[in-house]
């Protein structure tokens, strides 16, 4: 219910939203019939921007592999690793419920990652299923403003 308010939130208030190939292909495995209808909408209105040719970073790939401390660690950043290509070749936002796993394995990255430290520490990473702590649906209607209490180097997990 939190996200479809959100993604409606997306829809309604002057916001984009930028997806990869690989970020397509996993709503494509998982979206729900509202979600291929906001799909459908979103692109309808040229709010779904896809977000092509991007220039493979081999040492972003290289060292949030290397901060992995187990394999199902590694396997999560390899696996959720588009979400940070986009935000850093866009806006420096995310958008996902993975707070457990990504959100905690990437803002541990971005503590270790000296080379990528700031760029990395200053991604702005939103749940919107945190409607107590986060206030997902608030923070779009200000406009999506970039807050250091929701970046990866401010997280705690």
């Amino acid at each position: 219910m939190h996200c479809r308010d959100f993604l409606e939130g997306v829809l309604n208030i002057c916001h984009q939203v930028v997806m990869t190939s690989e970020i397509r292909d996993e709503w494509d495995k998982h979206q729900s019939r509202f979600a291929l209808e906001w799909r459908k909408s979103m692109v309808a209105k040229r709010k779904l921007i896809p977000l092509k040719n991007l220039p493979f970073n081999q040492m972003l790939w290289k060292d949030l592999e290397n901060s992995a401390t187990t394999d199902k660690h590694r396997q999560q950043i390899v696996k959720d690793i588009c979400l940070l290509e986009a935000a850093l070749a866009t806006d420096k936002i995310v958008i996902s419920l993975d707070d457990n796993t990504a959100r905690t394995y990437f803002s541990q990255a971005a503590q270790q990652i000296l080379f990528l430290k700031d760029s990395l520490k200053d991604i702005v990473w939103v749940n919107p299923d945190h409607i107590e702590q986060e206030q997902p649906i608030l923070w779009l209607e200000q406009g999506a403003p970039y807050e250091e209490n929701r970046t990866l180097g401010q997280y705690k997990s």
